[in-house]
């Protein structure tokens, strides 16, 4: 067997740049780059073999490993989990920075490869610097964290072993079910022992990725129970984005005349004009689809988890009769709400199950009932617009962007209003990690997505709070000349969290940025110079005084091509907009002395009865 001599680090990247994916026929690379930052435990390893490979698999240095594995993530997420990055960091807090970008990728299923650094798999230099001891083993480190929040962890404690657990890693990663983060530990001598590997682990491979089809019983019965429905809805979720499964939805839709309620994850599954898409589901949803919902004697959900904001915890459906079809590729997915499972693409389903419901339709009066939400609801969009505060900004930016346009979100209040008001006219025109709502993925989560698709606009929607936790990325686009348009709003505070402490009864307690004083932080508020910030972060920068002047700087950041720029609004935190035939269940302390609190458990123990068991 012909053999080549190389070290594991060496090996690694030369495998990696030699993966490739196809679905439908289409080929295509599976990493982009690795992203990056060098220190004790990867830079004499992984650093050297990255340096040796140069431009066939790039390397990009970040500023932030948790903002590394962000924008890895929102890559993949816009290239539908066909193509994703590898992140390299060093051993002990450059790994477990790590971590959170880790969760963030299992829990939403898209794909990343983690390369942390480990501690000397021989033992003899240990405790080395940020080696974690124990003393009861001597096989656990801080890597150790990644194993519940990986698809996929391993440590190469010999090189051959690398040889295994590429093949799995890879099984993983281009999986439609298993697809999350992949962690391989690596210590930092293993990195640099050489091995004589096979040749063919250094040959092109490509990973077909399938479009699997339900049990044709299944599949039957599914449309048996759509043809006796008489008020049936589909929830779509961020299946139907990476299945691509958009013609088929509204073949589908049009076809059978079943309206559509969209996820956070699956909202530009169709135009936000289409007359049966009733928009946005749930906590965050709109008034048409959820009192369609709650009257839905079935619920067809195509790629969906039914997380607690799209069943608006277990209360949107109230129909004692509903059914539930669930389209999946997870079985985990298809056999909720004990509904009846087609596991497989949704795709390929959608088009078989419309093919066994010949002259089907919904009644000419839920039609129109449908068509009239829809309309209803562009009306509210556009009152809720004209009456300034946040509504406004999304609104001025959603008119000013292009349909190919993208806007970015994550965490605050901003989600639950961008789900509502964003009228999305492209499938990926709406780009919101809302699995793990994770305050600090938007800046980075736009670089990445930038990087995906240079030729549209990205427009990064953050609040004051996000923008604090995680903003270096910012330094990173600018040594990159990648140009995203930042939309900073700076309310002094955590609002989301704040109108959330109101409800239970706390009066926003802790939620407002104030200067302490003897009472506590409930002092004057925290100025912070937002727009000084970023301009010493390298970013062009505007601060608009109101609607008109926010749109001369989006029309002057269109020509702006080499670096961020950075928009920083003021808005009144008490102005938000309110939720809609919704509710979400957070409990309330049982038993308090304050009679906002008590009000509000009496209120929140009357609602919870709703819940389906």
């Amino acid at each position: 067997m012909k053999t080549r001599r190389v070290t594991m680090a060496q090996a690694l990247v030369e495998y990696l740049s030699l993966q490739f994916v196809s679905r439908d026929g289409q080929e295509q690379r599976f990493f982009a780059g690795v992203w990056g930052i060098f220190g004790h435990g990867n830079v004499a390893g992984i650093g050297q073999a990255l340096q040796q490979i140069g431009a066939r698999l790039p390397y990009h240095l970040s500023r932030n490993e948790q903002a590394q594995v962000h924008a890895a993530v929102a890559y993949a997420k816009d290239k539908f989990r066909l193509q994703t990055w590898a992140c390299t960091s060093s051993i002990g807090p450059g790994a477990t920075n790590m971590v959170t970008g880790a969760a963030l990728a299992t829990i939403n299923r898209l794909p990343v490869l983690l390369l942390p650094g480990e501690t000397f798999a021989n033992r003899y230099p240990a405790p080395v610097l940020q080696q974690l001891e124990h003393a009861h083993s001597q096989d656990i480190s801080v890597n150790d964290c990644f194993r519940p929040i990986s698809r996929y962890w391993d440590r190469i404690q010999r090189p051959e072993q690398l040889i295994s657990a590429l093949s799995e890693a890879m099984r993983v990663l281009t999986s439609p079910v298993e697809t999350g983060a992949v962690t391989l530990c690596l210590p930092q001598d293993v990195q640099t022992e050489a091995h004589d590997y096979p040749e063919v682990l250094f040959e092109k491979r490509v990973w077909t990725i399938p479009r699997a089809r339900p049990d044709l019983h299944t599949l039957r019965q599914a449309a048996s129970w759509i043809s006796t429905s008489q008020a049936p809805l589909i929830v779509a979720g961020g299946g139907v984005h990476y299945s691509e499964a958009h013609q088929a939805l509204t073949d589908f839709v049009t076809a059978t005349g079943i309206p559509v309620s969209e996820t956070q994850a699956g909202k530009g599954s169709l135009p936000y004009d289409f007359p049966l898409n009733l928009g946005a589901i749930g906590v965050t949803g709109t008034a048409g689809a959820n009192v369609v919902a709650r009257e839905a004697d079935l619920i067809l959900g195509i790629g969906t988890r039914y997380s607690d904001f799209t069943s608006a915890s277990n209360t949107a459906f109230q129909n004692p009769a509903v059914r539930f079809i669930n389209l999946n590729v997870a079985e985990l997915d298809a056999y909720k709400l004990r509904g009846l499972p087609l596991v497989g693409d949704a795709r390929v389903t959608l088009q078989e199950l419309g093919q066994l419901l010949p002259g089907f339709s919904t009644s000419q009066a839920y039609l129109q009932r449908v068509r009239g939400f829809n309309q209803q609801w562009d009306q509210e969009v556009a009152r809720i617009y004209a009456g300034g505060g946040q509504a406004e900004v999304i609104g001025v930016l959603n008119d000013f962007s292009r349909p190919q346009d993208v806007v970015i979100c994550a965490a605050g209040s901003l989600p639950g209003d961008l789900h509502k008001l964003w009228r999305t006219r492209q499938p990926r025109g709406y780009h919101l990690e809302y699995g793990y709502s994770c305050m600090g993925y938007e800046i980075a989560a736009g670089m990445g997505v930038k990087q995906a698709d240079p030729e549209r606009e990205v427009y990064v929607m953050v609040g004051d709070g996000s923008f604090l936790m995680m903003h270096t990325e910012i330094v990173t686009m600018v040594a990159e000349g990648i140009k995203v348009v930042i939309v900073i709003l700076d309310n002094h505070g955590f609002a989301s969290i704040g109108g959330l402490s109101k409800s239970v009864g706390s009066d926003g307690f802790g939620t407002k940025y104030r200067h302490r004083t003897a009472e506590g932080l409930v002092g004057e508020n925290v100025e912070v110079d937002f727009a000084a910030n970023c301009a010493s972060l390298g970013a062009r920068v505007f601060s608009p005084q109101n609607g008109a002047e926010f749109r001369a700087a989006l029309e002057e950041s269109r020509q702006v091509q080499d670096r961020p720029v950075c928009i920083v609004l003021q808005v009144d935190r008490r102005q938000r907009v309110g939720g809609y035939e919704s509710w979400w269940e957070v409990p309330v302390a049982e038993v308090s002395t304050d009679p906002a609190v008590q009000a509000a458990r009496k209120t929140y123990e009357e609602t919870r009865r709703s819940r389906r068991p």
